[in-house]
């Protein structure tokens, strides 16, 4: 066999190598991201431009929650939020719509003392997604009605859906189990 004959097939070689060794690496950083981001995944893929444009997007939000300093609560800053979060929650029988306007500005005030950037409600949400990415479709519901809220277009059960939401991340942003008291049905 000639010369030239064994370079294309070490060339050919090569090639098919390298296609399976990026194929195989782009499989591991499907799997990883899904792992990571949970249902945030397959949402940045339905409202995105497809998969590869999607991990795009959540490696890039990755990137970003990288350089973020983002720190725990005290116990002495938890223990007031979740006051805060109790009087909140005790407003909503008597006052539906001042409830979730307290519940709203409380995330806020948590998600700021964590250290997350307050840019916009889409970068927050995005920023959230990296650590809580079970509960951010939460955080987008409650916002959605608090929006709504403000306008006078939300019901009642709207308004004690929000307080749900809101409350799921609420305690993510605590610590998880940290609020299992505020845990109680609302309205």
């Amino acid at each position: 066999m000639p010369a030239l004959a064994w370079i294309l097939i070490i060339v050919a070689v090569v090639v098919i190598v390298a296609i399976v060794a990026w194929l195989l690496m782009a499989k591991r950083r499907t799997g990883r991201l899904q792992e990571r981001f949970g249902p945030e995944y397959d949402r940045a893929v339905r409202e995105g431009d497809g998969r590869r444009g999607a991990e795009r997007e959540l490696t890039e939000r990755e990137k970003r929650r990288e350089k973020l300093d983002i720190r725990p609560l005290s116990p002495e800053a938890g223990q007031r939020y979740a006051e805060s979060w109790r009087d909140a929650q005790a407003h909503f029988v008597d006052h539906p719509s001042q409830a979730v306007g307290e519940a709203d500005a409380l995330v806020t005030d948590v998600m700021r003392e964590r250290g997350y950037p307050m840019e916009d409600f889409t970068q927050r949400s995005a920023d959230v997604s990296v650590d809580h990415p079970g509960v951010v479709d939460n955080y987008r519901a409650a916002h959605g009605i608090s929006m709504a809220n403000q306008h006078d277009q939300a019901t009642t059960e709207d308004l004690r859906q929000a307080m749900v939401h809101y409350r799921a991340l609420f305690d993510e942003l605590l610590g998880g189990d940290a609020g299992a008291d505020r845990r109680r049905d609302v309205g």
